[in-house]
């Protein structure tokens, strides 16, 4: 339905629930439902964060991690290679068990990353196949816009139009702004010789409502690359680096690169991540970095991700050292204490 407000009101509900009553197993899909929530919305920082507790927990009770995390993260970091392995494994494990839910999500993360690498054939064809079953619980409905951004960068619309039908029918019936918002960008890309100027731009208004800013930063990429292509490079160049900024900052390389890539073709070269831009913390350092720098104490935090206590300061004693601190209370105003923005660990 689109409902961002409510995903991400019951996701947290559902976590601290989990947490506060013991429930491990319960807890890892918890944390794993969470940490999706948090990509959409933009917080890589914590979506990592609750990747780390995901596998203290399994760790804990000797479960395997579910390998949607695992492959979620390397497809959006533009990992190909460990995208596709974990996709393989992936495929072959929830086959065996026969959880279409995971299949449908591993489709649609697959059409995620081919279309930000502008492989739209291979994306074309994974839409489809996803989209023959409408009537699965929710992720067929988020195939659509893949579908018809694939389909219009293919110059193929008939191929979209039973894809954008069936977006306008659910979007309309959940009218929500983010369900609208992402409609009116696919209408946009399939306008044709129609003007579709003012359906980018109810997208970018109806998703600058809502929290889920991986929607609004590419509605901006594409509403920035039919600007580039209309000649207007001074607009496109304002869409394209609020796109790219996101992008980079939500650590989606494959998104990020093809901003570049359009950015450059305005005359403008937008700066790539590199090493010397990050902190280089491990996951498990970041979370408990985080966690040090929210006011949470040696023992509690060891209590949350099943370490004793002298190895929460162990670990807290190479994240002084890695980020040139000394004390909690500058922990709380370095790059961790700010929502953890430039962390190099993804």
């Amino acid at each position: 339905m689109g409902d961002d407000a409510a995903w991400l009101e019951l996701t947290a509900r559902q976590v601290e629930l989990a947490r506060r009553t013991g429930a491990l197993s319960t807890l890892s899909i918890a944390l794993t439902e969470r940490f999706t929530a948090e990509l959409f919305v933009g917080d890589l920082p914590a979506a990592l964060a609750l990747a780390a507790e995901a596998e203290a927990v399994t760790s804990a009770t000797g479960h395997a991690l579910s390998p949607h995390i695992g492959f979620l993260r390397a497809a959006w970091g533009g990992r190909e290679a460990d995208a596709r392995a974990l996709l393989d494994a992936s495929r072959a494990d929830v086959s065996a068990r026969g959880e279409g839910l995971w299949l449908a999500g591993t489709e649609l993360t697959t059409a995620v990353f081919l279309n930000a690498f502008g492989r739209y054939e291979e994306a074309l064809a994974v839409t489809e196949r996803a989209a023959a079953h409408p009537f699965e619980l929710g992720l067929s409905t988020w195939v659509y816009p893949e579908l018809i951004e694939a389909a219009s960068r293919l110059d193929e619309p008939d191929r979209a139009a039973d894809a954008l039908a069936r977006l306008t029918e659910i979007a309309r019936a959940a009218d929500t702004d983010w369900a609208l918002g992402v409609l009116a960008r696919c209408r946009a890309l399939l306008a044709g010789d129609d003007d579709p100027e003012a359906a980018y731009r109810e997208s970018i208004e109806r998703l600058g409502r809502t929290r889920i800013r991986v929607a609004l930063a590419r509605t901006r990429l594409v509403y920035g690359e039919w600007l580039r292509r209309q000649g207007r490079r001074t607009d496109a160049r304002e869409q394209l680096r609020a796109a790219h900024e996101f992008f980079r900052e939500a650590g989606m390389e494959g998104f990020a690169q093809r901003t570049r890539r359009e950015l450059a073709a305005t005359g403008e070269t937008a700066r790539a991540r590199t090493p010397d831009t990050v902190v280089d913390l491990t996951e498990q350092e970041a979370l408990i970095a985080r966690l040090a720098a929210d006011g949470r104490s040696n023992p509690e935090i060891g209590e949350q991700l099943y370490l004793s206590p002298r190895t929460v300061e162990w670990h807290l004693g190479k994240v002084f050292a890695k980020l040139g601190v000394t004390t909690r209370k500058e922990l709380r105003t370095s790059p961790v204490g700010s929502r953890g923005r430039g962390l190099g660990v993804l």
